[in-house]
């Protein structure tokens, strides 16, 4: 029958009888009522009673070509038209997995030229897990167990991609963990209390990795896992000293090194992968969301060949899979996805033009009263909300604020999203110039808003 029309209050009164939203209190939002989106273009969106937002947010960090790109219909399309689905089990292959795994090292750092097919980032951090300890049990190190992450990570929300993340709320529910996975501090100056300067305290804070290596035993590690730029935790951008020094103690003690670059994947900080940006060289990437522009679910692990020269050769079965590993359609929409962005150099703009653009209209926010810091990289960025500038005070309780100022963008036709009390955007790649001096001056007038309620 398709999708009805029906006025806003109507749709509202549906979504609460029926379906239960991700990371949602479901009470909360039966009482307030869904926000309806109905259609989309480029960078903005509209809703049920025609309001137009300029998507801050890229839809959930994926949408980098924008909305209503043809060329992604037209690929799905043509390949639900000549085999719409059939899975890589049984010693099967076809074109657009194969061709879409060629894609991705070709653009992936030279020394990962392999890929493991998921659906999602969840399932992708899962997969990490099973990989990860494989990996070790050829290398006849099967004690090599334990995997570090790091608190306010994120990196899904299954069991096995909640435990690898470091955030309480999510530990609390869930209940029993996944052994062998441990966390660190993780990189965040501005919340930092002590008076190391950034550059020393992104070596100490990396150096929290050694000491755990030497707790535990480097025998007994496996991996370390974080996200280049730590998104859903609030665009956590480690000083210049974190990563290169991360990078010397994993090749010290022989321990994998993971990036999850579900968000910093392709293009996000103005290079293929976050991981170019900070001149690291991962065992293993997750990926997801970018990959296809949000517009089919897809996800994966790129295998540097360290990992898969075991795998590939020492391994026997790997007992592990899933239904939609390399799903055709999502497949050919990823391989349209590389070739736009490539062809039309998004990823070149992002670095040379909008992401710099961004970043200087950004840090002109820094002079409002409310704002404590602003921090981009790319087209990420973070806005610290705080009650003094000077000395720092912050507001009590967290969060309370940042909703506040959520809810005011939204009102003014904006979407960014609010962790705590930082408020945080990362526009589609395809942003222009001109639209991210709309985009700035909407959150000036939101944070204004804002201030107006809570100074």
């Amino acid at each position: 029958m398709g999708v009805e029309k029906r006025t806003t209050k109507e749709w509202q009164k549906l979504d609460s009888a029926h379906y239960l939203h991700p990371f949602t209190d479901f009470k909360g939002l039966a009482q307030k009522g869904s926000r309806i989106i109905e259609k989309a273009d480029g960078i903005y969106l509209w809703d049920a009673d025609g309001n137009k937002i300029l998507d801050g947010m890229a839809g959930l960090w994926c949408v980098n070509l924008g909305y209503g790109r043809q060329e992604l219909v037209d690929a799905a399309t043509r390949q639900l038209e000549q085999l719409p689905y059939y899975n890589s089990f049984f010693q099967t292959s076809h074109p657009p997995a194969i061709t879409l795994s060629r894609l991705l090292a070709e653009v992936a750092p030279e020394h990962l030229n392999h890929v493991f097919f998921a659906g999602s980032g969840s399932e992708s951090n899962d997969t990490i897990i099973r990989l990860v300890r494989r990996y070790w049990q050829l290398k006849g190190q099967p004690d090599r167990q334990t995997i570090i992450s790091r608190v306010n990570a994120y990196h899904g929300s299954t069991i096995g991609g909640a435990t690898l993340g470091g955030m309480k709320g999510m530990h609390d529910q869930l209940g029993l963990t996944i052994p062998g996975v441990v966390h660190i501090e993780q990189p965040y100056w501005f919340g930092y209390k002590g008076d190391l300067d950034r550059d020393a305290f992104g070596l100490d804070t990396a150096g929290a990795l050694e000491r755990k290596i030497l707790e535990l035993g480097a025998e007994n590690v496996a991996a370390f896992i974080g996200e280049p730029i730590q998104g859903a935790g609030g665009v956590i951008i480690p000083p210049a000293t974190y990563w290169p020094e991360i990078q010397r103690i994993c090749d010290k003690y022989g321990i994998l090194l993971i990036a999850d670059e579900v968000i910093t994947g392709f293009g996000r900080l103005g290079e293929w992968f976050g991981s170019q940006h900070f001149g690291i060289k991962p065992d293993l990437i997750t990926f997801a969301k970018g990959v296809t522009s949000g517009y089919l679910p897809l996800g994966g692990v790129l295998v540097g060949d360290r990992v898969a020269d075991v795998l590939t050769t020492d391994g026997g079965e790997f007992t592990h899979g899933y239904t939609y590993s390399g799903h055709p359609v999502c497949c050919a929409v990823a391989i349209k996805t590389i070739e736009l962005l490539r062809d039309e150099k998004v990823i070149e703009q992002v670095k040379n033009v909008t992401g710099p653009h961004y970043a200087k209209r950004w840090a002109e926010l820094a002079d409002h009263p409310l704002v404590g810091e602003v921090r981009t990289t790319g087209l990420m960025g973070a806005i610290e909300l705080v009650k003094n500038k000077q000395p720092r005070e912050l507001f009590a309780p967290t969060g309370d604020v940042g909703f506040i100022c959520r809810n005011a963008c939204f009102a003014n036709g904006l979407v960014m999203r609010s962790v705590g009390d930082t408020m945080i955007s990362a526009p589609p790649l395809v942003i222009t110039v001109e639209q991210i001096d709309e985009m700035a001056r909407l959150a000036r007038k939101c944070l204004d808003d804002t201030a107006a309620q809570v100074l």
